[in-house]
């Protein structure tokens, strides 16, 4: 399933086909900044606040790049959906993991 463009939101949590897990951190323009986890991810603990982007680089590009990949329906939360709102702390969390202050800053300038 592809997104549509106005499907991306900041803040949300996507998975692809490839069991990659992508959480969007930032949006300018026709930009984006997200975190990536590894392809082949295990599905996500509803009951944890752990975000799978330990030690992966953030990512930047176009925000009809990023829709344009192939998409699933996935449980979060008790929730099944394409797209998935993460809290504060899971945005902080994979915002730290990712290392992407600096990036979003810069995007957002």
């Amino acid at each position: 399933m592809r997104l549509k463009e106005k499907e991306v939101e900041v803040g949300c949590l996507y998975l692809t086909t490839a069991n990659q897990y992508r959480a969007v951190l930032a949006m300018k323009g026709e930009f984006l900044i997200y975190a990536p986890s590894l392809e082949a991810t295990a599905p996500l603990n509803p009951n944890s606040t752990k975000m799978p982007f330990e030690n992966m680089p953030f990512k930047k590009c176009q925000i009809i790049t990023f829709a344009k990949k192939d998409y699933q329906v996935f449980d979060f939360n008790g929730t099944e959906a394409i797209k998935h709102k993460l809290n504060e702390l899971q945005i902080a969390e994979a915002t730290a993991q990712c290392n992407a202050k600096s990036a979003i800053a810069a995007l957002l300038a």
